[in-house]
């Protein structure tokens, strides 16, 4: 029987360096409530990793690599959302 083998890639995009890890996806779980998860890929950043998309046997690497990029436009580089103000007018 053939285990897992996590991949790893780097992508270069907007002149700064990104490490993405695959990690093996898990059964469900009822007894914990956890719901079956399929193999990932995770960009790893600062000691934390973060679930970017599945991984799909046989994908090519320009695919692959322009879904990172595109995720990595979505989520690490919007601009963040401007703070929430309440509409009410205070009357003093």
């Amino acid at each position: 029987m053939a285990g897992y083998k996590t991949d790893q890639t780097r992508l270069r995009h907007r002149g700064k360096e990104f490490h993405f890890v695959s990690y093996e996806g898990h059964g469900a779980n009822p007894a914990k409530g956890e719901a079956a998860t399929p193999a990932m890929w995770f960009l790893m950043r600062s000691g934390h990793r973060y679930a970017v998309m599945p991984q799909v046997d046989g994908q090519e690497a320009d695919d692959r690599d322009r879904e990172f990029a595109a995720w990595l436009d979505a989520f690490a580089f919007s601009a963040p959302s401007a703070p929430r103000t309440s509409a009410r007018r205070r009357t003093a």
